[in-house]
């Protein structure tokens, strides 16, 4: 990955092409950004964006950097550790059992089951993977009931949904009328959860952000905006960060 230096600061940075592209833009996250330009962009060109955004590339990734210290960090996926799970900040209880898979159910709180015989220096990312195959399955269901609510009666009806880890998205809408999510949307609050789903729908007749758009999306979930504004303000706590013990 190439870097952009700005000052004494190095910033890993990627640049991508796009037939699609009318011009350049800019995605930032905490320790590196993307430059997205369009396909017959020269490099005098990129370095000429590069040069006149750098002061707001440096202010935004360290402002993000801040951010993304607020998130949430497990030391031990045991009993009295909290994650974040709809907007919550959810406590965990983790107990052994006789079983030889971990089991994952949700009570007022997240309860644990954990094979007894199972190595201590194993639980932890055992527990985790198992945690977040039971938060990925969580948001398919949440999605597919927002869909089957909003869907059919407003005449938009998607092929299908996945589920995926995406870097730079929430979500997005493919040509084949595929709907895709970003999981981390579980850690919003169902409302926000919903909002992203409802505008990858509107996708589905509008492929742009136009006025048009927008009115769909407020026919179907009027309080649009401050839902949008929640995930934009919110968006460095949808996660945890697992801390490695010495």
């Amino acid at each position: 990955m190439p870097m952009f230096q700005i000052g004494e600061r190095q910033i890993d940075y990627s640049l991508r092409r796009s037939a699609k592209a009318t011009r350049a833009s800019i995605t930032v996250t905490p320790g590196s950004f993307e430059l997205l330009v369009p396909e017959q962009a020269t490099d005098d060109q990129i370095q000429a964006v590069l040069r006149r955004r750098r002061a707001w590339i440096l202010e935004t990734v360290c402002a993000m950097q801040e951010r993304a210290k607020a998130q949430a960090r497990v030391y031990r996926f045991a009993t009295g550790a909290k994650v974040p799970y709809r907007g919550q900040m959810t406590r965990m209880t983790v107990e052994p059992f006789d079983g030889t898979l971990v089991e994952v159910s949700f009570r007022n709180g997240f309860m644990i089951r954990m094979p007894r015989d199972l190595p201590e220096d194993e639980a932890d990312g055992v527990i985790e993977s198992a945690l977040r195959l039971w938060l990925r399955r969580r948001i398919r269901d949440d999605a597919k009931e927002f869909v089957q609510r909003h869907g059919a009666r407003n005449g938009l009806k998607p092929k299908g949904i996945q589920i995926k880890e995406q870097k730079h998205m929430w979500g997005s809408c493919g040509k084949d009328r595929q709907i895709h999510l970003n999981w981390h949307l579980i850690f919003a609050p169902r409302p926000v959860l919903e909002y992203a789903v409802v505008h990858e729908l509107c996708h589905l007749r509008h492929r742009n952000h136009a006025p048009e758009f927008w009115s769909l999306v407020a026919s179907i979930v009027p309080d649009w905006e401050a839902r949008k504004s929640w995930l934009d303000e919110n968006e460095h706590l949808l996660g945890w960060e697992r801390l490695q013990t010495a």
